[in-house]
């Protein structure tokens, strides 16, 4: 449906003539075209579903503004300072204690046990192997070594009896048992060939030669008869499962099928196209509501916010200027900083006697040793590996090697 009204058709045969059109300036881009015109329907569904929506979402905004402000004000006065104090708890109850016990319990017991071991394990191994094993070990090694020649020399005697024994006396009995056996091995090798010869000849004219003519005069044609009467079983059956499917098909098309198109197109589509428009309508209302609620909230919020300064902020600043400050500023002046300067006072007059005490009991402590030990000998110089620098040249005395005193 158009709503826009239509120019009037004139009778004259001869098109209306078109005004020109006007040339856009240089630089100056085309506007972009404007929307479609919308249907009746989204037109009669957009301000109803508008009305309703900013009438449900203003107390929610409101309600939300509300408390985003609160939980803001929660997270800053309540959330930060509860987090702090319980992490600074935790630290101290947590893990103050467990790196106290580190520092000053475990670790040192380490070393002390390290210490021990290294004394009563280490210390008295290296010892018993530096004093005891390996002396017994240089006597093992060198009474193996005269062992050790002893044997080889037995070896080389047995191995040279033994070397002739072979060559003389096993040698040669081998080499008969050898040809002895080769002549056997042959003999029996002919006979058994010779019998199987005889075997194959008879399994090929008895077994192998009546097998193969009964397979091809016998067995072939019948298993080709066979094959072909599978065949044409295959395709009759084929041909029946086809018509029967076809028949199936059909009639699901007819009444499943092209009633459920038909739904499809004139029933749902229509359906889903209403249900859009208006979901669609639905959504940017919301977002408009929404928006105006909190323009709305904002407005009530800056309102509240002005009556709470003007009702209390005001007054306390106020207050806080005209009358706290000065009063303030007299106390400061009058009483805090005559009572800083003499503290102040007080308490260098305090440091300068318990210097003057400490530095008395440190000499008293001085005198004290010193009469009962004696004074502590002075260390004497160490000459070092290089010589001493020579002194300065002065006008009494002489550096040179003739006129040195």
């Amino acid at each position: 449906m158009d709503l826009e009204k239509r120019p009037p058709v004139r009778p004259s045969a001869e098109p209306p003539a078109e005004p020109p059109a006007a040339r856009p300036p240089e630089g100056h881009q085309a506007p972009e075209r404007q929307q479609a015109p919308e249907g009746c329907l989204t037109a009669a569904i957009r301000i109803p579903v508008r009305i309703v929506v900013l009438v449900l979402v203003v107390p929610v905004r409101m309600v939300w503004d509300v408390l985003v402000v609160v939980g803001r004000f929660l997270r800053d006065a309540v959330g930060r300072p509860l987090g702090r104090a319980s992490l600074w708890v935790a630290r101290a109850v947590l893990v103050r204690p467990w790196v106290a016990l580190w520092r000053y319990a475990v670790v040192p017991a380490a070393q002390g046990l390290g210490w021990l071991g290294h004394r009563l394990l280490v210390v008295p191994a290296v010892w018993v192997y530096r004093y005891a094993l390996t002396p017994v070990g240089h006597a093992v090694a060198w009474a193996f070594a005269g062992t050790w020649g002893a044997v080889v020399l037995l070896a080389g005697g047995l191995r040279a009896g033994l070397g002739w024994l072979y060559r003389w006396t096993l040698a040669p009995f081998g080499r008969g048992i050898a040809w002895l056996a080769r002549g056997i091995g042959a003999g029996t090798v002919a006979v058994a060939v010779a019998l199987f010869t005889a075997l194959a000849w008879l399994a090929r004219y008895l077994l192998v030669v009546p097998a193969v003519w009964v397979y091809r005069y016998a067995l072939t044609p019948v298993g080709h008869a066979m094959a072909w009467a599978a065949r044409g079983a295959g395709w009759l059956m084929r041909m029946v499962f086809t018509g029967i499917w076809l028949g199936f098909s059909w009639t699901a098309r007819v009444l499943l099928v092209v009633p459920a198109l038909a739904v499809w197109r004139w029933v749902l589509v229509p359906v889903g196209r209403m249900l859009a428009v208006v979901g669609r309508e639905l959504g940017d209302a919301l977002g408009h509501a929404w928006r105006v609620a909190g323009r709305l909230s904002r407005a009530v919020g800056r309102f509240l916010a002005g009556f709470v300064r003007w009702l209390l902020v005001d007054p306390a600043r106020w207050l806080y200027r005209t009358v706290l400050t000065p009063a303030g500023h007299v106390v400061r002046d009058a009483v805090w900083k005559p009572a800083t300067a003499a503290a102040r006072a007080v308490g260098s007059a305090s440091r300068q006697a318990w210097a003057t005490a400490r530095e008395s009991a440190r000499q008293a402590r001085a005198a004290v040793r010193s009469a009962l030990l004696g004074r502590p000998s002075e260390p004497k110089p160490v000459p070092g590996r290089e010589p001493a620098a020579a002194g300065a040249r002065t006008l009494g005395r002489s550096t040179t090697a003739l006129t040195k005193d």
